[in-house]
């Protein structure tokens, strides 16, 4: 048994710890002037890393670096995204932000931390790892920077590499791609001239959907289903050697709903926007460099194509004064710059298909003609759900609008304009059928001269096929 007197004196406890504290700031003061900072961090950095790494011989650990080499590291990218959405309690710093062009969060590591994941069984351990690095070792221009080094560390039991470098990290991959789809801000491009011409960007916000277009739901589903099997298809085009495109044309009168249709196209499919006004291209060349600089998963739109080029007429004679020609254009679509990139669409659209040369409308370069035609019964059915919020069907006038309807060269945009005047149901009912009858009577009227002089009306029908439907797909 230890007495008290056994004990050391207050004043040689004293004397020690006085000892030990000098020789440690000393020691420490040696480290600092003997061994740079930075080389510092990285002897901390591997003794961390050896104690983490071997608590088991049996753990292996994957290193996902930020970049590689000078290039992002995909993998990096994904793993900041896919961890974002596994934070645990007992994570204690987050870095949050937002852009003003986004409408959700950005969460993530804000310094290092260690989080564990369990897939099919198999526990994954995640530690993302910050380290500050010497300045000195970048060029001058980022004298101010802090510079770091980011990683994320994956470990794991050896057993189970296969599984996590084969099913674990392309799940990873998918996860994140999935969460960025969620997460995309659709964009609109359009020129604008600064020297030459580049592309400027917006927020797309145009809030059409498939189910607010008025038009025939057969003709809806069509064109949803070849969108699907579009974007579905990639592998296929790589097996038969074409570019990963797909071209439509919408023709019809103005009004009939082609610019909402482009929208809920881009919506459905989280597609941006490039609206490229042919007017403003000078020369083929800027054509080209500026299809080059639009993105992955996107729609290049080209509005009354009949009016934006100039084409040669029938009889070969060649345009004056053009800027944008035939050739030009068409080079441009079908030349080598569409295998640079993956899930393009382009779409023309024009009120006069009859103008436009058949060079330009041959498949794969506008696979699907899609005819914009004017309102129809069913069409009039979804503007009334939209704007009145009523079904159209059990209205005592009903009857009377579906004949008016079938009888009348009406727009969408005509008969959305109606439904609009008023927020009494009544009232916008009974403008809508005074509107129908101007129309029909424009239509079904017509004075003709016979030869004995006589002025008579011929009553005209259109075509009752081109009135069943809103839209006429052409593959």
């Amino acid at each position: 048994m230890v007495s008290l007197k056994d004990l050391p004196s207050p004043s040689t406890v004293y004397a020690a710890y006085a000892s030990i504290s000098a020789s440690t700031m000393l020691l420490r003061t040696t480290i600092n002037q003997v061994i740079p900072s930075q080389l510092q961090n990285s002897i901390v950095s591997a003794i961390r890393h050896y104690i983490f790494n071997n608590r088991s011989t049996s753990q292996l650990t994957l290193v996902i670096q930020e970049k590689d080499g000078m290039s992002q590291n995909e993998l990096y990218q994904a793993s900041e995204i896919f961890t974002s959405t596994k934070f645990h309690p007992c994570v204690d710093y987050l870095n949050i932000s937002k852009t003003s062009k986004e409408d959700h969060l950005n969460i993530k590591f804000d310094k290092s931390e260690t989080i564990v994941d369990f897939f099919q069984d198999v526990e994954i351990t995640w530690r993302f790892v910050r380290e500050k690095l010497e300045n000195s070792s970048y060029d001058d221009d980022f004298e101010d920077c802090e510079a770091e080094n980011k990683y994320f560390e994956l470990s794991f039991d050896k057993k189970h590499k296969d599984f996590v470098v084969n099913c674990y990290v392309p799940f990873v991959l998918e996860k994140s791609k999935a969460i960025q789809e969620d997460k995309k801000v659709l964009k609109l491009h359009t020129l604008v001239n600064r020297g030459s011409a580049i592309w400027d960007s917006i927020k797309l916000e145009h809030p059409s959907t498939f189910d607010k277009i008025a038009m025939d739901p057969n003709l809806k589903k069509d064109i949803i289903a070849d969108l699907d099997m579009f974007v579905q298809r990639k592998d296929y085009y790589k097996r038969i050697g074409k570019a990963w495109k797909r071209g439509y044309l919408l023709h019809g009168p103005p009004g009939t709903g082609k610019s909402s249709l482009i929208a809920a196209m881009a919506n459905y499919l989280k597609f941006d926007i490039y609206d490229l006004q042919l007017m403003n291209v000078k020369s083929g060349s800027s054509f080209r460099k500026l299809l080059l600089a639009t993105c992955n998963k996107s729609i290049l739109v080209i509005e009354d194509i009949d009016c934006s080029v100039e084409l040669p007429d029938r009889m070969g004679q060649q345009p004056r004064n053009s800027q944008s020609t035939l050739s030009g254009l068409l080079n441009s679509i079908d030349g080598l710059w569409t295998s640079c990139g993956d899930e393009r669409i382009t779409i023309f659209t024009t009120n006069n298909k009859e103008r436009l040369d058949p060079a330009l409308l041959r498949p794969g370069r506008m696979d699907m003609h899609i005819h914009m035609s004017y309102l129809s019964i069913n069409g009039l059915k979804i503007l009334a759900s939209n704007y009145l919020g009523i079904n159209i069907e059990s209205h005592s006038r009903y009857k009377e609008i579906k004949h008016l309807i079938r009888y009348s060269e009406v727009t969408p945009a005509e008969v959305a304009e109606e439904l609009m005047k008023s927020s009494n149901i009544s009232l916008c009912i009974q403008g809508l059928v005074e509107f129908l009858k101007g129309k029909k009577t424009g239509v079904m009227s017509k004075q003709t001269t016979k030869a004995d002089g006589i002025n008579t009306f011929e009553i005209q029908i259109p075509d009752a096929k081109r009135q069943k439907t809103d839209v006429v797909a052409e593959v």
